[in-house]
């Protein structure tokens, strides 16, 4: 199955994996994800559109905020990486038509227009990670250097930052060149 995600991976030359799974409407949660495609959930990232006033001012801007299934998006952390002065969930009703994918299904790669992208900085841990291919039922499973070189393929700021609430997180080093 060729989803948009996977259709623009390959137009970058960047290596991935799909993965397809039964999808559960009523349980669409990253938790659920991880299990039935076998990888731990911190390697399964959500990718979630955040809304919120430029701290700066004006009208409503969008963001993606992509950080692991089991962890809790911290909107205080989110806020500061972005510009925004609070952030919060979009509305559902409105991401369908601001991304063109469904809950369960978003990614960063050809959503209907490009926002700029906040990942959680423990992405940086693992040889691979998962992501959604664009479609509820399907995953993307690439290296996260690769990931990170496709959402900066977008055109639009690209930041890894801690982003999630202080449970259960594992310690991102610093690497020194």
């Amino acid at each position: 199955m060729k989803t948009n995600g996977a259709r623009f991976l390959e137009s970058l030359g960047i290596p991935f994996e799909l993965r397809v799974y039964e999808v559960d409407p009523e349980d669409l949660s990253a938790l659920t994800v991880a299990k039935k495609i076998g990888m731990p959930p911190e390697q399964v990232f959500k990718t979630l559109l955040v809304t919120g006033n430029l701290a700066t001012g004006g009208s409503a801007a969008y963001r993606f905020a992509v950080i692991p299934g089991g962890a809790e998006l911290d909107f205080k952390k989110l806020a500061r990486a972005s510009g925004l002065r609070k952030a919060e969930m979009a509305p559902l009703k409105d991401v369908q038509p601001l991304t063109g994918y469904i809950r369960g299904g978003v990614t960063l790669f050809g959503a209907r227009k490009p926002y700029p992208v906040y990942i959680d900085e423990t992405v940086v841990l693992f040889d691979q990670i998962s992501v959604s291919a664009g479609a509820r039922g399907v995953q993307l499973i690439l290296n996260p250097a690769d990931y990170l070189r496709a959402a900066q393929a977008l055109d639009v700021e690209v930041q890894t930052a801690d982003l999630t609430k202080d449970t259960h997180k594992p310690a991102v080093q610093e690497v020194k060149a």
